[in-house]
């Protein structure tokens, strides 16, 4: 089963992708995720991609796509994965679908998180992760703070802000990209019929693992 995360920053994609991973054995798959994979073992495709990201630019498609097809072949992959941030274009669904139709299969289910504006800022805002980079949980210090303030549950290292949460104003503009790049993937998703739209907020009382446990049920009839 193929199934695709979209929504801006901050609504929830990897908490609901994290659940249904570890609920069906699926493996999350971020673009960030193979990246730094293929650069730490010095792929062909890492060491080109390592040139853009360093630089603070975007990965060209000729790189991306490349690296998620490989990752789409891996043993844990054979039952499925959850793209977690691909595809961000139109473009990327397309070379997407192509990928799937030689390996036989296509995406299944696209789950489109829909949360308020001010909302997103907040629990941006409030969002901690863990230095350590082999741990990476992540935390929000309203809506799933540590035990301890300032320190991860999992392994005890101290928990920051990434600097672009910091800023109100910076995350206003990363949403204006967001809806200018990747929405439209909204309507070609709709269009092939296999778009689910989620609204996750407080004022619904509706969060990340509700939607989850909602989606699980609908795989396992699936399935």
């Amino acid at each position: 089963m193929i199934i695709i995360m979209l929504g801006a920053q901050g609504t929830g994609k990897g908490t609901v992708a994290g659940i249904l991973s570890k609920e069906t054995g699926m493996p999350q798959v971020s673009t960030g995720d193979i990246f730094r994979k293929n650069i730490n073992d010095k792929t062909k495709l890492g060491v080109e991609a390592d040139k853009y990201i360093s630089k603070g630019n975007l990965v060209p498609d000729d790189i991306t796509v490349p690296m998620v097809e490989d990752r789409l072949t891996w043993d844990d992959a054979k039952n499925g994965v959850i793209l977690d941030g691909f595809p961000r274009t139109i473009e990327q669904a397309e070379k997407l679908d192509a990928i799937l139709e030689k390996m036989g299969k296509k995406v299944d289910l696209v789950v489109n998180l829909v949360t308020p504006r001010e909302e997103i800022i907040d629990r941006m805002v409030t969002r901690r992760i863990c230095s350590n980079k082999n741990c990476k949980a992540g935390y929000n210090t309203k809506l799933n703070p540590p035990k301890v303030e300032g320190i991860c549950d999992k392994c005890g290292s101290p928990l920051i802000q990434r600097e672009d949460d910091s800023d109100p104003e910076a995350i206003n503009r990363r949403l204006e990209i967001y809806e200018e790049k990747t929405s439209p993937l909204v309507k070609y998703y709709e269009n092939k019929g296999v778009l689910q739209t989620e609204n996750v907020s407080l004022s619904i009382n509706r969060m990340g693992a509700d939607v989850a446990r909602d989606l699980l049920e609908q795989i396992r009839q699936r399935n």
